[in-house]
């Protein structure tokens, strides 16, 4: 039975991008197991639980009656299935401070804990890291998602992630070349155009961020380098890439996509796809 890591927001993740790469798990009878920055239970954005909603830029409901149901059933505190994941600040080392008195010892303790990570990690097929506004708080520029990662790409394994997730591609980096690991890669991801205005929100604040603190596209633009691409394909209804080992997709509505292709990577060794 394969095995698939999913790391998700504390601060909200989008309901259809946990929903469709899970039902392409469950159908495939994988075993998958949950992560978050803290332990706690995941939750799902309000607007990806209303099939009422507008989406700004897209000018059209995203989320089909169906959906929402799905994501209500899923997001239910009475649903176990998100119950008590894997505390991702237990289980992966702090980095630390470099301007710490010991910082030389502390960092020989920080990597011998990685070690023990990666050890732990040989249990898992793949990883996936699922998209929303959330990750923009707590999985970007967390470290101990980006050694995940690392973890993940060093021994070529699959690495999946949609949406605001793909950020953390761009952001995991080796200390010793700080190079991002999508360089020369070909990606997808959030794109410009699908930026929101206004209303970029979060679960549990009502702070309203405006406009998304960063353009995705422009950072995975600049990560992937001259010889890689990221791919917005603005107006087709589905954009998702392929390189492996990475799996990306770019939003909501490629979602079901994303993991069926990573399905197909573990099941029929894809290796390139969507470019």
């Amino acid at each position: 039975m394969k095995k698939i890591l999913v790391i998700l927001s504390e601060w909200g993740y989008w309901g259809e991008e946990l929903v469709g790469p899970l039902e392409a798990f469950d159908a495939e009878g994988y075993q998958v197991d949950f992560a978050t920055p803290t332990g706690k239970r995941p939750v799902a954005l309000p607007p990806s639980m209303d099939p009422y909603y507008i989406d700004p830029p897209l000018g059209k409901p995203v989320v089909s009656q169906e959906m929402a149901q799905k994501v209500k059933s899923l997001d239910d505190p009475r649903n176990p299935r998100l119950d008590n994941p894997i505390v991702l600040s237990k289980w992966l080392p702090d980095r630390p401070y470099w301007s710490s008195p010991k910082f030389l010892r502390e960092m020989e303790a920080y990597y011998q804990a990685l070690d023990e990570v990666e050890k732990d990690l040989e249990q898992y097929d793949a990883i996936l890291i699922v998209g929303g506004s959330g990750p923009i708080i707590d999985l970007a520029n967390n470290h101990r998602v980006h050694d995940l990662i690392l973890s993940f790409y060093r021994v070529g394994k699959p690495i999946a992630a949609e949406c605001y997730g793909v950020t953390c591609l761009a952001f995991a980096r080796d200390l010793d070349d700080r190079k991002s690991i999508i360089w020369g890669k070909h990606v997808t991801g959030h794109c410009k155009e699908y930026d929101y205005m206004d209303g970029t929100g979060f679960v549990g604040t009502d702070l309203n961020m405006g406009p998304p603190p960063y353009p995705l596209e422009y950072i995975l633009r600049d990560a992937t380098g001259p010889n890689g691409q990221y791919h917005g394909n603005v107006g087709k209804g589905i954009s998702v890439i392929v390189d492996y080992p990475f799996i990306t997709g770019r939003s909501t509505p490629d979602s079901y996509m994303t993991g069926q292709k990573l399905v197909e990577v573990l099941e029929k060794e894809l290796k390139r796809y969507g470019w």
